[in-house]
């Protein structure tokens, strides 16, 4: 089994560690295109050429799926990416987890790139899923760019500015670009108050794993410890993981299984 997962830089380990997790025997092909990232300020039409070219990449690997585990790659280019590449390969998209974080009843945050925050994506979600539930869109400009790059300072400056923004009765956080999940220890420290229940975040990467499995009729067969292989793609030429990425778990396990050549 091989599951390909796509993005514009690093915001690809979050989904790629729950694959992990869930198949250690899987092969894993991760392809992005940090030299191009971020999408987020990008056309769309920018976004979805960029798209093709990263997803075409890892397609040429033969995997049996490929998660798009990039927000904005599937607000803008997944259907593009489904008009090119499916039946023959299945593609999974990323949706912020609004609905499970709004079935929770109380006040809930959004934390989102700039782009996203405010989208008529985004507006579209929280209208159908959260109607009936207090919400504040919280953007976060510079958060997904330090994360990228590992630059502690400036994860710690944003993530403050984000958590600034957010009410204090709020009582979960949807963590709305896949790169926030790699700082989900930080965002729960800065936004958790004092004397209030533990605050709940929802990422998607555990799902989009879940989902990616279910379509290729694979179910979830831990074993002891990981033995698929890893193919890392850089702008779509055989590399190995960007060093920044070692700053993070999800990073680091992944590291710890040699890539193919």
């Amino acid at each position: 089994m091989k599951i390909a997962l796509m993005d514009s830089g690093i915001g690809l380990l979050a989904a790629a560690a729950a694959v992990r997790r869930l198949r250690p025997d899987a092969e894993l092909v991760v392809s992005s295109d940090p030299g191009s990232m971020p999408w987020g300020p990008r056309t769309p039409e920018d976004v979805t050429a960029r798209a093709l070219a990263v997803a075409r990449a890892a397609a040429d690997h033969r995997p049996d799926a490929l998660i798009v585990a990039c927000n904005t790659a599937s607000v803008h280019a997944l259907p593009a990416l489904r008009a090119a590449l499916e039946p023959g390969l299945p593609v999974i998209g990323t949706v912020p987890a609004i609905k499970p974080a709004a079935a929770g009843g109380g006040p809930m945050a959004i934390w989102a790139t700039p782009a996203t925050t405010g989208s008529p994506y985004q507006r579209g979600l929280i209208t159908e899923f959260a109607g009936d539930v207090d919400v504040t869109e919280v953007p976060c400009p510079g958060l997904a760019d330090a994360i990228e790059h590992g630059d502690e300072a400036g994860i710690d400056r944003a993530v403050a500015a984000a958590a600034a923004l957010t009410p204090p009765g709020v009582q979960a956080v949807v963590l709305g670009c896949t790169h926030y999940e790699l700082v989900a220890d930080r965002i729960r420290a800065a936004v958790q108050q004092p004397g209030r229940p533990p605050l709940v975040l929802h990422g998607s990467a555990g799902a989009v794993a879940a989902q990616a499995l279910r379509r290729i009729g694979a179910g979830p067969a831990p074993t002891a410890a990981p033995s698929g292989a890893l193919t890392v793609l850089l702008g779509g030429r055989p590399g190995t993981l960007p060093q920044p990425a070692l700053a993070y778990a999800e990073g680091r396990a992944l590291q710890a299984v040699a890539p193919t050549r």
